[in-house]
């Protein structure tokens, strides 16, 4: 059977009928050599013999057996958190195998009509179903639970609900561990799949050998906020010891979260309004809007920072509402180090001529207060070239209605991120002894290898989630860049200037977060350890999201592994299939034809053939078909420079380990609030 060309395991398992009748004649040979006229030592060597082959061919018919029973019912295979494998150089994905010419041969072969009494359920099987089906709501119905039980003594059980072709993977009996090595991971992971396939389970495996591995930070974005994540990231944590290094950052019950400013930290004081105004709309005429509204925060960002202020959302908001209070303020700051003696005295009798003229006739007054007028006035005489004192000087000269127009689309997204509890968590006081929430920043969580769990709560408010998620994703990139540059212990007495940390960064629905800051992320922070693992629904979620589909296959280029489950778009399986090479496949044909005599002295009147024939075809190592009836909580994965691997990835185990009293509360209120986890399995 192995030496020919084709390999037939779609047929009944007649190496057991050779087998029993071998192992047979052996027990007889052994037990009574007599009855078949043999000496003993001829009858025990013998039945050695006999024993041997009828064992081989057990063996070769339990196989064709298995193959058989795996078309429809795979093994079950679950493992608890603790079980995963966790290795230092590789990074574990599941069991699997890696793809060849065979499994398309034997992919093929699933599709012919003789094979169709091996892959669908028995008469019997369909005949329990109904049953269950029919006594619903009857005296029967516990029988029907009974039948319908999933349980290994259960000769009716039912198959488990992952749907797809289970032979997808069932063409494959001999599985090992599918493991990526980590010097890989700096290409960065790509995970495609649609809802409720297994992605969060994958993302659940990953991080766990990530947080136990500890060589350095994980951040975990998650906009849909899956309880089942954070109760398993924090499990993980506990295990290491590392409880005190797990930070929860939830816009949805900012009362317990670590509290983060999104703005505050930065290596160019730009970053702030690139960070702001890159969550408004660059289309068409909004563009011009967009910069007005960047170059305005740029200048009130750089002046708290001269006042020696730390930005965030709060007091953009403030002085973006009302520049003046901000004008008076710098100024105040500044002249005493730039203007000339007696600057005082002229500012004071300004004031007082701007008050006499506000009073006299209040529909003069430009400004609010009289001061202001006098400190515009004088710094104007002055003809100073701070762009600081000139950058708030034009925006003070700005007429209020059309100032308001400039920045119509800004102010109502600054006062979604300030309005409520979310102002503090996101804009925090840093001088408030009586709020004992923890303030982290990226530098802070890289140096100690923290762990950060980041629910977005984006069913609730997508665009807040978006603007915070994305000002996150920025702070991370201007970070990387500064590790890459200096060295993450820059600034600390007797730090190592080029030590890189392993930054394990996963970014689930990563198209709901992403700008345009994601692409120098994914082509240039490889050099600062980052290693990204995003995962999204399809290519055209990319697409969406960047609004230029130039910008999403640069995006999809530079993941340099793929790991792909169901998805439902051929143009998203298509990411995976085009990059496979084409193989060759037997095909067997059956050709007969008869043909007659013309020779009437011959006694043979016609002639018949019939041939079997072999040829070879040239066919897709993968179609798109094969990927979206991928079952549930299975994937192909290209991996290590275009090798494919088939896997499948272990189910949960639930841990018996608890949670603090903060969490616990937290993880039930996000069960009852967001039904998101993909308990598929259950």
């Amino acid at each position: 059977m192995a030496d020919h060309p084709l390999e037939v395991l779609l047929r009944p398992p007649v190496e057991l009928w050779s087998g029993t009748v071998a192992l047979s004649a052996g027990i007889i040979c052994g037990t009574a050599p007599s009855t078949l006229m043999m000496t003993p030592s001829v009858g025990y060597t013998s039945a050695a013999i006999l024993a041997g082959l009828g064992l081989y061919r057990l063996n070769q018919g339990s196989q064709i057996l298995r193959y058989q029973r795996n078309l429809k019912r795979l093994p079950r295979f679950a493992m608890s958190s603790s079980q995963i494998p966790c290795y230092r150089n590789h990074l574990y994905l599941g069991q699997g195998f890696k793809w060849g010419q065979k499994h398309t041969q034997r992919l093929k072969d699933t599709l012919s009509p003789a094979a169709k009494r091996y892959l669908e359920p028995s008469k019997i099987y369909s005949a329990v179903r109904k049953f269950e089906r029919d006594v619903e709501n009857t005296g029967l119905q516990a029988l029907g639970r009974l039948t319908s039980k999933d349980h290994v003594l259960n000769p009716f059980r039912p198959l488990p609900p992952i749907g797809g072709n289970p032979a997808i993977h069932a063409v494959e009996l001999n599985e090992e561990e599918v493991l990526l090595p980590m010097s890989e991971r700096v290409g960065h992971t790509l995970v495609l799949g649609t809802t409720r396939v297994g992605k969060t389970r994958l993302a659940e495996i990953l991080i766990e050998q990530d947080i136990r591995r500890g060589d350095g930070p994980v951040i975990v974005f998650d906009p849909k906020s899956d309880a089942g994540l954070l109760t398993r990231m924090y499990m993980a944590a506990k295990r290491m010891g590392r409880e005190d290094d797990f930070y929860v950052f939830h816009l949805g019950f900012p009362d317990i979260s670590a509290r983060y400013n999104a703005v505050g930290n930065f290596a160019r004081i730009t970053e702030v309004a690139s960070r702001i105004s890159g969550q408004l709309s660059s289309e068409g005429n909004s563009a011009a809007f967009k910069e007005f509204a960047w170059r305005f925060i740029n200048i009130v960002a750089r002046a708290l920072v001269s006042l020696g202020q730390r930005p965030d959302y709060n007091n953009i908001l403030r002085y973006v509402t009302d520049i003046e209070p901000l004008f008076c303020e710098y100024l105040e700051w500044w002249l005493p180090r730039n203007a000339e003696q007696g600057w005082v005295e002229d500012i004071n009798d300004m004031t007082h001529d701007a008050e006499k003229q506000y009073k006299s006739n209040p529909r003069l007054a430009k400004h609010a207060n009289a001061r202001t007028e006098a400190l515009r006035k004088y710094v104007e005489q002055m003809g100073v070239s701070d762009p600081i004192v000139l950058g708030l000087l034009s925006a003070l000269r700005y007429d209020r209605t059309y100032f308001d127009k400039l920045v119509a689309s800004l102010l109502p997204l600054l006062e979604k991120l300030t309005t409520g509890k979310i102002g503090k968590l996101i804009a925090p006081d840093y001088f408030d002894v009586n709020d004992d929430r923890p303030i982290f920043d990226w530098t802070q969580i890289i140096r100690k290898r923290g762990i950060v769990y980041v629910g977005l709560d984006a069913m609730t408010d997508t665009e807040v989630a978006s603007a915070v998620g994305n000002s996150m994703f920025s702070d991370l990139v201007s970070t990387s860049g500064m590790i890459y540059k200096h060295g993450f212990q820059h600034g600390m007495l007797d730090g190592k200037a080029n030590a890189m940390p392993k930054i394990c960064l996963h970014a689930d629905e990563f198209n709901e977060l992403m700008g345009d800051e994601f692409l120098p992320m994914v082509n240039k922070s490889g050099g600062s350890g980052m290693q990204i693992t995003a995962y999204t629904q399809s290519r055209g979620d990319i697409e969406a999201r960047l609004g230029n589909a130039a910008k999403a296959r640069q995006v999809e280029g530079n993941f340099n592994n793929l790991i792909m489950l169901r998805v439902k778009e051929k143009d998203t399986a298509e990411l995976l299939t085009n990059q496979l090479p084409e193989v060759e496949i037997s095909q067997k044909m059956t050709v007969s034809g008869a043909s007659d005599s013309s020779d009437t002295e011959n006694n043979i009147d016609f002639t018949s053939s019939t041939q079997d024939r072999i040829s070879m075809l040239r066919v897709p190592m993968l179609e798109p078909s094969h990927v979206t009836a991928l079952p549930k909580g299975q994937a192909f994965c290209l991996l290590d420079g275009g090798h494919l691997w088939k896997v499948r990835f272990p189910l949960p185990v639930e841990d018996d380990e608890e949670m603090p009293q903060n969490l616990q509360a937290l993880t039930k209120e996000m069960e009852k609030n967001y039904h998101t986890a993909e308990a598929w399995w259950v």
